[in-house]
């Protein structure tokens, strides 16, 4: 689902920012406007900086209760303003709307919208947000009386679309286990050590959504050996070092070879199509 970035609704720059790592990240909150969903981001950020003083808007996230549109906020670690002693726990997010006893005003896409921004945290973040709304953490109706009910339900979806699938090729599998979202930044992917700062190679150890870049890596190799590719150390792919973690020739060799399976670029680097053709492609 496509994010609409602050560039694209016109915010203002920040006047301070601070950021939380993903390790103090534990709430995954809802919020509401209480105000018509004609309003833009841009007008509440413009209210909370010049009314109430802020450094930005207050919110990390935002949904068009209609549209169902996502806006980027303060983004995913950036500390909010949406919660008072609370803003370092929990990524705060603003149903853009009202809360009108007798009809619902949050749209299925909405809904939908808010429920894969969730399921996003929670793959960012490695492990399941606690969802709360506002009034958990405050003296206030906020997120409403239908959003609350909404979010202690579990964010269930109604009237969602079944999901269409191209039929796979005859004699074809799906892909083993649960497809697992690509873990690096859009543009970014696993690479040489030599390449830019978006090469992720795993001989820093940086981490990404809750897990190093070598335990990305192993991940994706075994993947591919859940396919059945003989992978790791005295097989046939990764077979010198075995699957370590860190992106060298043998890596790159394998990356090259699944994508010449898969029809895909071939580059030898694993960025995200390679990564989705591992989770979500039928075997063959």
């Amino acid at each position: 689902m496509d994010i609409i970035s602050r560039a694209e609704w016109g915010a203002r720059a920040p006047e301070s920012r601070s950021t939380v790592p993903w390790s103090k990240r534990t709430v995954f909150m809802g919020h509401y406007s209480a105000a018509s969903a004609t309003q833009t981001p841009r007008q509440i950020q413009d209210y909370h900086m010049r009314v109430r003083g802020w450094s930005d808007i207050g919110y990390n996230f935002l949904i068009n209760s209609v549209t169902g549109d996502l806006y980027e906020g303060r983004g995913w670690t950036v500390l909010g303003a949406h919660c008072a002693d609370h803003n370092t726990e929990s990524i705060g997010v603003c149903v853009i709307g009202k809360d009108q006893a007798g009809r619902q005003d949050v749209s299925d896409a909405a809904r939908r919208a808010f429920k894969w921004l969730y399921d996003e945290a929670n793959d960012r973040k490695g492990k399941r947000l606690t969802l709360l709304g506002h009034r958990d953490r405050g003296s206030t109706e906020c997120p409403g009386d239908e959003i609350y009910a909404w979010l202690k339900a579990g964010l269930p979806i109604v009237g969602q679309p079944p999901a269409t699938q191209p039929k796979p090729p005859a004699g074809a599998k799906p892909a083993p286990g649960t497809p697992i979202a690509f873990p690096l930044p859009s543009g970014w992917y696993f690479g040489p050590v030599t390449g830019p700062d978006y090469s992720v190679s795993g001989k820093y150890g940086r981490t990404f959504r809750g897990r190093t870049d070598r335990a990305w890596l192993q991940e994706w190799a075994s993947q591919l050996a859940r396919r059945g590719w003989s992978v790791g150390k005295g097989r046939s792919w990764l077979g010198k070092a075995g699957n370590d973690g860190i992106y060298g020739p043998e890596y790159r060799a394998l990356a090259l070879a699944f994508q010449k399976d898969q029809h895909l670029d071939q580059d030898g680097l694993i960025g995200v199509n390679s990564w989705n053709a591992a989770y979500r492609n039928p075997v063959t």
